[in-house]
């Protein structure tokens, strides 16, 4: 039997994870990426000795990245990886000045949490932990571990006997209302709804799980930045025997009349052709972009998509040390806030924003005793409609002023515009042109309820044999660990139908041969003397 072979379109977070995963099953496999680096989103910014995280600097869910490791041979440990643990998490900073620090230490978030809540605040928290943790173990076992191809997928027992354990009908807010009477509690325990590009108003209330993976895991950084960790499996991946194609994009999907994936065509000409192609692009762009137009890829076009950012990489000639690890600054208007974002698809005029000093526990990511700075402002993705003008020179000056006052304001930091050496950004319309992404949303589709399970786009393509996708906007969603949860569904999605078609074949032959054995029989009766 020939080696099956593969092309992953997509050196993102899936695509790596799913060409290790087909190599070791047996397959050839050939990553073809747009830029010349692995990672997409997840990889670096440099401005001389200082080192920014262009995409994610929380490492959450970290059971997955160890079983990713694990079921390719080999682990974190033996791949060089450290992992170093932010405690506290992170601190939140309230509009009046006050602040909160999220920890898995119970002990430091007690009296914190009796501050606003009373002597029964602890409390409150276990009931909090009980029910996100449940959504935690919930999703974990029928959720991101299972494909659902159809809508009949959706009606497994086991996931509809714990459906209405996931609260997916209610939002983020709302199941934190029932648990905290503080509104800086309500807040401190939703907003991590951003890690999707979601309204915590509009959430599923299932995707309070981010905040507990915080509390009982905890939140982890990769030394040297969270791409190590997509190199080191692109590493494992080579070692296999991956053949990886940086700096090439891809033009277009070829397939034959019988509608079958037959390969991909090279923005230089250069076509390629597999058994199986795997796209980890973003799945918008792919559908409208790399395949013929239809009704179903504009339809993708309207769905409800995440937000976007405006995101500042500054390089400081000295160390702030009023920030630490990871900040969050939570808008007064917290409310408003997600409206503009979401609604109006707008920067807020006070914005909730994150702040992340990786050289505040990776020392090698700014020279000594100067700080790299990463700020990230949620704001709405792109649209196309002249009466909603988004002004991009203006909304970038407006961020970029609102979050020095702020941060000076709230922590007591002073004279950043003077310690402040150099300035990278990025925008919606930079994350559209870098990574092909629609509507420069730089968490692909929503993950509202009718835009996940069943009704999110499929991971296999609904006319096209042999085209799968993999990554943010196909299931499970969005996220690095999402994405290496998508990787594993795919993989063994692709092995499960070359078998079966493999069967099939099989089948077929011992259908024919036992039909023609009787007068293989007589034949021999003749021919073979008695």
């Amino acid at each position: 039997m020939n080696t099956p072979s593969a092309i992953v379109v997509g050196a993102g977070a899936g695509g790596i994870a799913t060409a290790a995963r087909l190599t070791k099953a047996g397959y050839k496999v050939t990553v073809v990426e747009k830029n010349g680096f692995v990672g997409g989103r997840c990889s670096l910014v440099r401005h001389e000795d200082y080192r920014f995280d262009q995409g994610p600097s929380l490492l959450l869910m970290p059971e997955v990245f160890h079983q990713t490791f694990s079921d390719l041979g080999t682990s974190s440990e033996e791949e060089n990886l450290r992992f170093l643990k932010c405690e506290p998490n992170y601190r939140i900073w309230f509009s009046d000045h006050d602040h909160f620090e999220l920890s898995t230490d119970l002990c430091k978030m007690k009296p914190q949490i009796e501050r606003y809540e009373g002597k029964e605040g602890l409390q409150n928290l276990f009931r909090f932990m009980r029910e996100s943790g449940q959504h935690y173990d919930l999703s974990m076992e029928h959720v991101l571990s299972k494909d659902f191809p159809n809508l009949l997928a959706m009606l497994r027992p086991k996931l509809l006997v714990s459906l209405m354990a996931l609260h997916p009908f209610e939002s983020m807010w709302s199941r934190a209302k029932r648990h905290f009477k503080s509104d800086k509690l309500r807040r401190a325990f939703t907003f991590a709804s951003m890690y999707l590009g979601m309204n915590p108003f509009e959430a599923p209330g299932t995707y309070s799980l981010l905040q507990y993976t915080e509390l009982a895991h905890g939140i982890l950084y990769p030394e040297g930045g969270f791409v190590k960790v997509l190199e080191a499996l692109a590493d494992v991946g080579k070692r296999l025997g991956v053949e990886y194609r940086l700096n090439t994009e891809v033009a277009s999907i070829i397939y034959s009349p019988d509608s079958k994936a037959k390969g991909i065509r090279l923005k230089s000409g250069e076509e390629l052709f597999s058994d199986v192609i795997v796209i980890n692009a973003d799945l918008v762009y792919a559908y409208n972009n790399l395949l013929p137009p239809s009704s179903y890829s504009r339809s993708l076009t309207k769905r409800s998509a995440s937000c976007s950012s405006i995101s500042f990489f500054w390089s400081f000639n000295r160390i702030i040390p009023e920030l630490h690890v990871h900040n969050v600054f939570l808008a007064e208007e917290y409310k408003e806030s997600f409206d503009a974002i979401f609604h109006r698809h707008q920067l807020p005029d006070e914005p909730s924003f994150y702040v992340n000093v990786p050289s505040r526990i990776d020392p090698t990511a700014a020279p000594k005793g100067k700080d790299a700075v990463v700020v990230l402002v949620p704001v709405g993705h792109l649209v196309d409609d002249p009466s909603n003008p988004q002004d991009w020179d203006h909304l970038i000056k407006h961020a970029r002023d609102v979050v020095i006052k702020t941060i000076e304001s709230r922590t007591g930091a002073s004279r950043l515009r003077d310690s402040l050496i150099h300035e990278l950004i990025e925008t919606p319309t930079s994350w559209k042109a870098k990574f092909n992404l629609d509507r420069g949303a730089i968490l692909g589709l929503s993950h509202s309820f009718f835009n996940v399970l069943s009704f999110r786009p499929k991971i296999r393509h609904p006319d096209i044999q042999g085209l799968y996708f993999v990554g943010a906007s196909t299931h499970p969603g969005a996220g690095v660990p999402v994405a290496l949860s998508s990787a594993k569904i795919v993989s063994e999605n692709i092995i499960a139908d070359l078998s079966r078609r493999g069967g099939m074949v099989g089948s077929t032959f011992w259908m024919v041969l036992c039909f023609l054995l009787p007068f293989l029989i007589m034949l021999l009766y003749y021919i073979i003397p008695l």
